[in-house]
């Protein structure tokens, strides 16, 4: 009977912890710090302490497919904001300390 006991916890454990592991992503900003290469943050840019130096914001933008990136500062929200070019045109970008890359 003990061992019948072992056995049931042991198997809702198991099936707790699978059910925990395929929880849809928030779409609240939220997302650590960690990379995941083609995905973009829904509320990029994302206010957070970046630690891209200027050389690695103007490369990752430059990445991204702009071009004639100029004007690249950080700001208080600890993102990277700058002007480019995209297809032909002049726009707004930034990059936020989780490397998402936007236009605005």
């Amino acid at each position: 009977m003990k061992n019948m006991t072992l056995v049931a916890a042991a198997l809702t454990s198991a099936v707790a912890t699978a059910s925990l592991a395929q929880t849809t992503p928030s779409a609240e900003g939220n997302t650590p710090a960690v990379a995941t290469p083609d995905t973009q943050n829904p509320t990029a840019p994302v206010a957070g302490a970046n630690s891209f130096t200027e050389a690695q914001a103007k490369e990752r933008i430059e990445e991204a497919g702009y071009t004639d990136v100029a004007g690249l500062k950080l700001d208080d929200k600890g993102v990277w904001q700058a002007r480019a070019m995209k297809d032909g045109k002049s726009v707004s970008v930034a990059l936020d300390y989780q490397g998402n890359v936007t236009a605005q």
